[in-house]
């Protein structure tokens, strides 16, 4: 009886501490959805308003694993040291699979994006207004 009873609270204390987590998610990170395709992103450019964002970024059937870079328009693309890192896929993104980047602030500007894995164009533009 008693390893039922310690069986039991151990399970309402998982139930209660998840529950709890889910409330601490912060409600007004959005999330940014990009698609890559063999050379491409699907979405070439895009306008959000400014806050906090999670990217995730989806391949789309290209045969090797993909990343994503985003850099303040105006910098260096070249240069890691110029690349927003929050913003960088916390993994690899397989074939078919996707990834989320950090939680990354975003602020009134324009910026550049793109896979040097891929590799897209270093055109596609996030408008933050």
């Amino acid at each position: 009886m008693k390893k039922v009873i310690a069986i039991l609270v151990l399970t309402i204390g998982v139930v209660l501490n998840a529950n709890a987590q889910d409330s601490m998610v912060d409600k007004s990170m959005k999330t940014i959805e990009l698609e890559q395709t063999p050379g491409e992103f699907t979405k070439k450019s895009l306008t959000v308003n400014e806050g906090t964002y999670v990217f995730e970024i989806k391949n789309n059937g290209i045969d090797h694993n993909v990343g994503f870079v985003l850099v303040k328009k105006g910098k260096d693309i070249s240069k890691p040291e110029n690349h927003i890192q929050t913003a960088y896929v916390t993994a690899p993104v397989k074939t078919g699979d996707t990834q989320k980047s950090k939680p990354t602030k975003l602020e009134k500007g324009e910026y550049i994006y793109f896979c040097p894995l891929n590799p897209t164009a270093t055109d596609n533009l996030l408008i933050v207004e």
